[in-house]
């Protein structure tokens, strides 16, 4: 088969790699030089341990399986099994972390409550002030800022990859064909529009009603630590936004324990993870009302440092960037990922929200296994 892949994210690029494993040519089109969104705006983490459970996690760990057999593949992913710890401080949140270890899948998503002591064996760096953690072991991580472009330097070895960047596609040209912005047309046996973020355009004239929104975040990168975070590291305040801690225990969390004001505001947690360099990837926020702020504001960033800071014991190094992103998340939060045909040929794939990174490779899976390559 020809396979057209319009999108140079990772969930495109997941969707090129299935196609060129299964002995298919493949063209991969990006309107960019190169990708620039949330596939590379993010943790890197390979999270597992906040899914819902049903579909949701079952898809989450067969992306972390992917992902570790990717990563074989292909080193410059710099996959890194490295688990994560979600540190708990008073009662409440340790009664939170309790429940998500009753949880009947609890042993897939390799859960286990650790005291302060065990958890500053699994990572030493962290030497401030808790009671216990939460570990979850399959948590990992990549590099979101190169993991593109080490897959596209394996596709191209296959010999049947094509990648056009600087071209944006205007429209579609027939069965399973589009055309682009210089007036070519791209034509295949299939097209995948994974267009992430971007839902204007060809995507608001496919679908004008389309069920997915934008979100914004801000994030943080310093300069090395000196020091290995041997784990991916979340605060207590993560337990409000993924559907895995729902319980009776998070509702009394939530109705006795409020969020600081910033973090209410911003609607935050502390999500942190090491890069290969050293540095510390820091965040997040979360925005979703239209239209999105053209700033970044230094609030959430004090509070993020502060709760980083609380749980290493020490400063964090000089920050060195500062960004912010925007993914598409389906309005249902339930579902893993919007994908639906708009053509003859043709299927749009967006909307997997911030679990995009995570369950890419999985999600592209189940697009080649539903559309018979």
């Amino acid at each position: 088969m020809r396979v057209i892949v319009v999108g140079g994210g990772v969930v495109g690029t997941m969707h090129a790699w299935q196609a060129v494993q299964r002995g298919h040519e493949v063209v991969q089109i990006e309107r960019e030089a190169e990708a620039r969104g949330a596939s590379l705006r993010n943790f890197g983490q390979i999270w597992v341990s906040g899914r819902a459970g049903g579909e949701e996690l079952d898809t989450a760990l067969r992306a972390r399986e992917l992902w570790e057999r990717i990563g074989a593949e292909v080193p410059g992913l710099g996959f890194r099994a490295i688990g994560s710890l979600t540190p708990v401080r008073n009662a409440r949140e340790y009664a939170v972390a309790e429940a998500a270890v009753a949880r009947p899948d609890a042993g897939a998503r390799g859960y286990k409550l650790v005291t302060a002591a065990e958890a500053r064996a699994i990572n030493p760096a962290m030497r401030g002030a808790f009671e216990a953690a939460l570990w979850c072991e399959r948590d990992a991580a990549v590099e979101p800022r190169t993991a593109q472009l080490h897959l596209r330097e394996a596709l191209r070895a296959s010999g049947r990859y094509t990648f056009l960047p600087g071209r944006e596609v205007r429209d579609l040209a027939g069965p399973a064909a589009v055309r682009d912005d210089h007036g070519d047309i791209h034509r295949g046996d299939a097209v995948v529009l994974a267009t992430g973020a971007w839902l204007s355009g060809l995507v608001r004239e496919l679908v004008p009603d389309l069920p997915v929104r934008r979100v914004r975040l801000q994030m943080m990168q310093t300069a090395p630590l000196g020091e290995p975070l041997t784990t991916s590291v979340a605060d207590a305040d993560s337990f409000r936004y993924y559907p895995a801690y729902r319980s009776p225990a998070l509702d009394e969390l939530n109705a006795t324990q409020a969020q600081t004001p910033v973090a209410a505001a911003h609607k935050m947690q502390l999500l942190m993870v090491q890069r290969q360099d050293g540095g510390l990837t820091v965040g997040d926020t979360h925005e979703y009302e239209h239209p999105f702020a053209f700033d970044t504001v230094e609030d959430p960033y004090d509070h993020l440092t502060h709760v980083a800071e609380s749980f290493l014991g020490r400063p964090l190094p000089k920050i060195r960037h500062r960004w912010a992103g925007v993914y598409a998340q389906c309005t249902d939060t339930s579902r893993v990922v919007h994908r639906q045909p708009v053509g003859e040929g043709v299927w749009l794939v967006t909307g997997p929200g911030g679990r995009g990174m995570t369950c890419s490779p999985a999600i592209a899976e189940t697009t080649a296994n539903e559309l018979g390559w």
